[in-house]
């Protein structure tokens, strides 16, 4: 049954809707040098229009649905989590998750099901959107960590629920307080709002979200249930290949973005003069990037090897070109450098490795990990840095020392304990459990 749309929110999306198409064609070189550079594009490219194969359209008519919104590889992760966790609760659930990129959709796609149906995300266009709508028919529309404005709104219209798993950053919440009369309205929409911490509430109110609509659930990422397991065998096999002893310390950097590799390369060399068997993991925060990263570790004089490559040689690195490993490789870590947080802005997650048990370092640039990093910091669980140097030195003296790397990740990991059971939460309430 179709609900109309609140005339603020309607008065919203019509100069959304004029905008669009701009902001769109001023955008499209760009994106379509991502999609090239990250390969698949074409595949089911016509899904970005809400037209779906035969295949796909018949199994879409014959069930009722529930959407998860996702958009890249780590949103992606964070829905299936989600996804699993409400058809454990709801067995007679069926699920489409919806990606944005080719990398996120071939996460999705590894974990399709009879009740999963992976698809890429329709353009925010009206006729898009309504295409997508008549196919899916979904009862619930769960957004990760973004909102699209049209879908939104004809969901709502097509008597769906609309829920938002939110992160909230610094940089997000001073945009969404500048232009709030024209985003109000669309948060005002939403049926829940699902917020890590209590002190998120007042934050997402202010940006015209009702008190009654926000949950504080804690943070599905931050939540060590239901984690995979880890493919320590496998992956330890590997590293032997290259020549690394069982018992021989591992740097990883995790999510590196560009100019973080050569930094790290560089302070590991050094390093290796007072731990001669130290070894380095790159894992680039975008596989496309994988030819600038070692280009920048060849420059630092480190010796690499490609974790996709068909023949293992020894070398002082490996380069992880893979997509969805990452969480696994914190397992074989000794120490691990959380990326986007000396040469970019903004910081990748730094809990995955502290629930894998190990101690992280990161650079200044936290920003979209404020709460759980300001606790870290305050109890000396975890190690901030401002430069290289520091970072060299943080290093060393976590190498150097076992007590300290184990009294690191122990207190990292009691404070993120508040988030335990935080996916379950999540589901029941989405669910009306």
């Amino acid at each position: 049954m179709k609900k109309s749309i609140p005339p603020a929110l309607r008065l919203r999306l019509f100069f959304y809707n004029i905008v669009f198409p701009f902001v769109l064609v001023f955008m499209l070189p760009g994106l379509i040098s991502r999609m090239i550079r990250r390969g698949q594009y074409r595949r089911k490219f016509a899904q970005r229009f809400g037209r779906y194969d035969r295949e796909v359209s018949a199994r879409l008519a014959v069930k009722n649905w529930t959407w998860i919104h996702s958009i890249s590889v780590g949103e992606t992760m964070l829905a299936l989590k989600l996804a699993r966790k409400m058809k454990e609760l709801d067995p007679s659930l069926n699920i489409v998750l919806s990606v944005t990129t080719s990398t996120g959709f071939a996460v999705a796609e590894k974990a399709a099901a009879d009740w999963l149906e992976p698809v890429y995300n329709p353009l925010d266009a009206p006729v898009f959107v309504h295409r997508a709508l008549r196919a899916i028919r979904p009862q619930r529309l769960i957004f990760i960590e973004a909102i699209w404005p049209n879908l939104l709104a004809l969901a709502k219209e097509y008597g769906a629920s609309v829920s938002l798993i939110a992160r909230l950053s610094p940089r997000s919440e001073v945009r969404f307080r500048h232009f709030r009369f024209f985003t109000a309205p669309m948060f005002a929409a939403l049926d829940f709002v699902c917020v890590q911490e209590i002190e998120d509430v007042p934050r997402w109110h202010m940006l015209g979200v009702g008190f009654n609509n926000i949950y504080v659930t804690g943070s599905i990422k931050f939540d060590e249930a239901e984690t995979a397991p880890a493919r320590t065998a496998e992956f330890r096999a590997l590293l032997a290949q290259l020549g690394v002893k069982e018992n021989a310390p591992v740097l990883l950097a995790g999510s590196t973005f560009p100019g973080e590799e050569k930094i790290i390369a560089t302070v590991f060399r050094e390093l290796r003069r007072d731990f001669p068997e130290l070894f380095l993991i790159i894992v680039p925060r975008h596989v496309e990037r994988t030819d600038e990263a070692i280009a920048d570790i060849i420059k630092a004089g480190v010796s690499f090897a490609l974790r996709t490559a068909s023949v293992a040689r020894h070398a002082d690195c490996l380069v992880v070109n893979t997509t969805g490993e990452l969480r696994d490789w914190y397992h074989l870590s000794t120490v691990v450098f959380i990326g986007k947080s000396l040469t970019s802005i903004g910081g990748q997650n730094p809990v995955e490795p502290v629930l894998a048990g190990k101690p992280v370092v990161f650079g200044p640039h936290m920003e979209n990990f404020r709460a759980i990093v300001a606790q870290w910091l305050a109890q000396n669980a975890a190690i901030q840095v401002a430069d290289a140097g520091a970072l060299k030195n943080a290093l060393q003296r976590l190498l150097a020392d076992p007590f300290l790397r184990e009294d690191l990740a122990r207190r990292a990991r009691e404070i993120v304990a508040v988030h335990q059971g935080a996916t379950e939460r999540t589901a029941r309430l989405l669910l009306g459990f």
